[in-house]
């Protein structure tokens, strides 16, 4: 019979294991599933694109007001105007027209699927380390980097806070493949493209109740 629960051990900033904590199983422990992990990356990556690409219809490049040459007489094909699609330099037929949607969607069942089976790939990986808390005195980008140092993690990091803490923020921002963010604001993609995922135990429990 699997484990209902599954234990993870709590550090402190310096690397000390204080304790551990409980997580359920039925969230942090479950049999991934790879499809509903797909779809939610490509909606992310669907819903992050920016859609301001654009061409110039014939109607908006400019000059072609004159007739290239007369209609008849000099064997030519007949042309009204240089800025027609099939000329060089002419209008695009069926570009883009910057307001073009890419949006999806995915639906809440599936979505909390797909968080469960990221978070539980993340833990079956040790790639998940729950901190006491953050508590830095001051901005310094050290106090990051020795804390990191300390839970022994390498490689793309993301910091996940309860509350937004801006001593932390700084300290963070300049350590190159480090992204600090909001336990409300993690995605599917976030803890697939992630190595590590450095949380608070507040912030861990918070994910837990909200997957239930």
């Amino acid at each position: 019979m699997a484990a209902k629960t599954i234990k993870l051990p709590v550090y402190s900033a310096t690397g000390e294991e204080l304790s551990s904590v409980s997580l359920k199983a039925e969230v942090f422990g479950i049999e991934e599933n790879k499809q509903v992990m797909h779809d939610a990356v490509v909606v992310y990556q669907a819903n992050m694109r920016q859609d301001t690409a654009k061409t110039k219809k014939r109607d908006e490049v400019s000059g072609g007001g004159k007739k290239p040459w007369r209609q008849k007489g000099t064997g030519r094909a007949r042309a009204g105007s240089s800025r027609s699609p099939i000329w060089v330099g002419g209008g695009t037929v069926f570009g883009p027209t910057g307001v073009q949607n890419h949006k999806l969607a995915q639906n809440r069942k599936e979505h909390k699927l797909a968080l469960k089976s990221a978070y539980s790939v993340l833990v079956k990986n040790k790639g998940l380390v729950l901190v006491d808390s953050f508590k830095f005195e001051e901005i310094k980008t050290k106090n990051v980097v020795n804390m990191l140092k300390a839970l022994k993690v390498e490689g793309k990091t993301l910091i996940v806070l309860k509350d937004i803490d801006e001593k932390v923020i700084l300290s963070a921002q300049n350590i190159a493949n480090v992204v600090v963010t909001s336990v409300t604001n993690v995605s599917v993609y976030d803890l697939m493209y992630f190595d590590h995922v450095v949380m608070d135990k507040d912030s861990v429990k918070l994910v837990e109740e909200a997957l239930l």
